[in-house]
């Protein structure tokens, strides 16, 4: 499991994922979003969007409880607790259009880092069902 969070696709998507929102967070005026929080979210969707979207795929329907508080947390409740304590105001007029913008990220995320193995292994998984050619 480890090996997978350490994988250099992996870590240099993150890096980009990262770079972006905090370009966001300087080029967009939006009260809710600032470099804290764009670290905060970006790290716990790395930790947990690609174990939420197996949970999903998988079925694993005893994790489901954990899942949707992983997902949940990373979406909206770490969003909640910072903003509670560094502007309630921006936290009141932001919350309800951060949720489906988060949420939204989140899957991506998932997706992006679903899959298990290197990149030289993804190619070749996709070479062998012919997805990619020679």
């Amino acid at each position: 499991m480890l090996r997978e969070y350490l994988r250099p696709w992996k870590l240099a998507t993150l890096a980009i994922g990262i770079a972006l929102l905090i370009a966001g967070a300087f080029y967009y005026e939006a009260p809710d979003w600032d470099v804290p929080i764009s670290l905060i979210m970006a790290l716990l969707a790395y930790l947990t969007a690609p174990w939420s979207l197996r949970v999903l795929v998988e079925r694993q329907w005893r994790m489901w409880p954990a899942m949707l508080f992983a997902t949940w947390f990373t979406v909206d409740g770490c969003y909640w607790i910072y903003w509670h304590f560094k502007n309630p105001v921006a936290l009141e007029l932001m919350r309800e259009a951060n949720f489906p913008a988060s949420l939204s990220l989140y899957a991506m995320c998932g997706l992006v880092w679903y899959y298990r193995g290197s990149l030289r292994e993804a190619l070749a998984q996709m070479r062998k069902m012919g997805s990619v050619p020679n």
